[in-house]
Protein backbone atom coordinates (compact mmCIF):
# COMPACT_ATOMS: atom_id res chain seq x y z
CA UNK A 1 0.00 0.00 0.00
CA UNK A 2 1.03 3.55 -1.43
CA UNK A 3 1.57 5.87 1.36
CA UNK A 4 -0.40 9.14 1.54
CA UNK A 5 1.05 12.36 1.23
CA UNK A 6 -0.60 14.72 3.75
CA UNK A 7 -1.16 17.97 3.06
CA UNK A 8 1.65 20.22 5.20
CA UNK A 9 -1.00 22.59 6.94
CA UNK A 10 -3.21 19.85 7.57
CA UNK A 11 -0.56 18.15 9.35
CA UNK A 12 0.98 21.29 11.25
CA UNK A 13 -2.83 21.96 11.98
CA UNK A 14 -2.75 18.72 13.68
CA UNK A 15 0.09 19.37 15.30
CA UNK A 16 -1.04 22.52 16.70
CA UNK A 17 -4.04 20.32 18.30
CA UNK A 18 -1.81 17.97 19.96
CA UNK A 19 0.02 21.36 21.11
CA UNK A 20 -3.58 22.49 22.76
CA UNK A 21 -3.84 19.52 24.59
CA UNK A 22 -0.21 19.56 26.07
CA UNK A 23 0.84 16.40 24.05
CA UNK A 24 -1.08 14.65 26.97
CA UNK A 25 -1.20 10.74 26.55
CA UNK A 26 -5.01 11.38 27.98
CA UNK A 27 -6.36 13.37 25.55
CA UNK A 28 -6.11 10.43 22.88
CA UNK A 29 -9.38 10.16 22.29
CA UNK A 30 -9.60 13.86 21.87
CA UNK A 31 -6.94 14.65 19.60
CA UNK A 32 -8.19 11.66 17.83
CA UNK A 33 -11.75 13.22 17.00
CA UNK A 34 -10.29 16.59 15.66
CA UNK A 35 -7.84 14.79 13.37
CA UNK A 36 -10.57 12.64 11.97
CA UNK A 37 -12.36 16.41 11.51
CA UNK A 38 -9.33 17.94 9.99
CA UNK A 39 -8.73 14.96 7.51
CA UNK A 40 -11.57 13.29 7.47
CA UNK A 41 -10.58 9.84 8.45
CA UNK A 42 -7.74 8.26 9.97
CA UNK A 43 -4.98 6.99 7.92
CA UNK A 44 -1.78 5.35 9.04
CA UNK A 45 0.50 8.45 8.51
CA UNK A 46 -2.15 10.54 10.67
CA UNK A 47 -1.80 8.12 13.59
CA UNK A 48 2.20 8.10 13.45
CA UNK A 49 2.20 11.43 13.98
CA UNK A 50 -0.60 11.46 16.95
CA UNK A 51 1.43 8.44 18.10
CA UNK A 52 5.23 10.74 17.78
CA UNK A 53 3.12 13.93 19.33
CA UNK A 54 1.62 11.99 22.47
CA UNK A 55 4.60 10.05 22.81
CA UNK A 56 2.60 7.13 22.76
CA UNK A 57 3.03 4.09 20.79
CA UNK A 58 1.42 3.42 17.19
CA UNK A 59 0.18 0.30 18.13
CA UNK A 60 -1.90 1.98 21.33
CA UNK A 61 -3.06 4.85 18.77
CA UNK A 62 -4.36 2.04 16.49
CA UNK A 63 -6.29 0.34 18.71
CA UNK A 64 -8.16 2.86 19.86
CA UNK A 65 -9.11 3.95 16.66
CA UNK A 66 -10.17 0.67 16.06
CA UNK A 67 -11.81 -0.18 19.31
CA UNK A 68 -14.21 2.86 18.77
CA UNK A 69 -16.77 3.02 15.90
CA UNK A 70 -16.91 6.57 15.89
CA UNK A 71 -13.41 6.73 14.33
CA UNK A 72 -12.76 5.31 10.64
CA UNK A 73 -9.45 4.23 9.12
CA UNK A 74 -11.15 4.39 5.44
CA UNK A 75 -12.17 7.62 3.43
CA UNK A 76 -16.52 7.97 3.60
CA UNK A 77 -18.44 9.75 1.01
CA UNK A 78 -19.79 13.04 0.82
CA UNK A 79 -22.63 12.53 2.05
CA UNK A 80 -21.95 9.57 4.54
CA UNK A 81 -24.95 7.37 4.83
CA UNK A 82 -25.42 5.21 8.35
CA UNK A 83 -28.29 2.85 8.96
CA UNK A 84 -29.32 2.26 12.66
CA UNK A 85 -29.40 -1.40 13.31
CA UNK A 86 -30.28 -0.92 17.03
CA UNK A 87 -32.72 -3.25 18.46
CA UNK A 88 -35.56 -1.17 17.82
CA UNK A 89 -34.62 0.01 14.48
CA UNK A 90 -33.73 -3.94 13.77
CA UNK A 91 -37.36 -5.07 14.63
CA UNK A 92 -39.06 -2.43 12.47
CA UNK A 93 -36.83 -2.95 8.95
CA UNK A 94 -33.88 -1.52 9.09
CA UNK A 95 -31.98 -4.32 7.47
CA UNK A 96 -34.60 -4.20 4.38
CA UNK A 97 -33.79 0.07 4.03
CA UNK A 98 -29.86 -1.15 4.26
CA UNK A 99 -30.19 -3.73 1.51
CA UNK A 100 -32.60 -1.23 -0.58
CA UNK A 101 -29.56 1.40 -0.13
CA UNK A 102 -26.85 -1.10 -0.95
CA UNK A 103 -28.78 -2.02 -4.20
CA UNK A 104 -29.61 1.72 -5.31
CA UNK A 105 -26.21 2.86 -4.91
CA UNK A 106 -24.59 -0.34 -5.48
CA UNK A 107 -22.17 -0.57 -2.51
CA UNK A 108 -21.49 -2.55 0.04
CA UNK A 109 -21.28 -1.55 4.25
CA UNK A 110 -18.10 -0.02 4.24
CA UNK A 111 -17.43 1.21 0.59
CA UNK A 112 -17.76 4.83 -0.97
CA UNK A 113 -18.78 5.24 -4.15
CA UNK A 114 -16.00 5.79 -7.16
CA UNK A 115 -17.35 9.35 -7.27
CA UNK A 116 -16.78 9.76 -3.93
CA UNK A 117 -19.94 10.79 -2.71
CA UNK A 118 -22.21 8.18 -0.65
CA UNK A 119 -20.82 5.90 1.57
CA UNK A 120 -22.59 3.39 3.63
CA UNK A 121 -22.24 2.47 6.89
CA UNK A 122 -24.28 0.67 10.21
CA UNK A 123 -24.27 1.95 13.56
CA UNK A 124 -25.46 0.21 16.85
CA UNK A 125 -28.05 2.91 18.17
CA UNK A 126 -28.36 6.35 17.33
CA UNK A 127 -30.97 7.34 20.64
CA UNK A 128 -34.10 8.18 18.73
CA UNK A 129 -35.40 4.90 19.10
CA UNK A 130 -39.42 6.26 18.79
CA UNK A 131 -38.16 7.04 15.09
CA UNK A 132 -37.24 3.69 13.98
CA UNK A 133 -35.96 2.84 11.75
CA UNK A 134 -33.52 5.65 11.75
CA UNK A 135 -31.24 6.55 8.65
CA UNK A 136 -28.87 9.41 8.81
CA UNK A 137 -26.77 11.25 5.83
CA UNK A 138 -23.98 13.13 7.62
CA UNK A 139 -25.82 15.37 10.20
CA UNK A 140 -29.38 15.33 8.97
CA UNK A 141 -31.30 12.28 10.72
CA UNK A 142 -34.25 10.37 9.09
CA UNK A 143 -37.19 8.88 10.74
CA UNK A 144 -39.30 6.14 10.31
CA UNK A 145 -37.25 5.09 7.32
CA UNK A 146 -39.17 2.43 4.94
CA UNK A 147 -37.13 0.47 1.54
CA UNK A 148 -39.15 2.90 -0.37
CA UNK A 149 -38.71 6.20 0.82
CA UNK A 150 -34.09 5.50 -0.06
CA UNK A 151 -34.58 6.79 -3.67
CA UNK A 152 -36.00 10.00 -2.60
CA UNK A 153 -33.06 10.27 0.30
CA UNK A 154 -30.60 9.68 -2.05
CA UNK A 155 -31.94 12.16 -4.80
CA UNK A 156 -31.78 14.86 -2.28
CA UNK A 157 -28.03 14.72 -2.31
CA UNK A 158 -27.44 14.11 -6.27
Amino acid sequence: MADIKLPANKVQELRDICAKFNHEKGELINVLHAAQGIFGYLPAEVQDIVAEELNVSVAHVYGVVTFYSFFTMTPKGKYPISICMGTACYVRGAEKVLDEFKRLLDLKVGETSANGDFSISCLRCVGACGLAPVVTVGEKVYGRVAPEDVKGIIAEYK
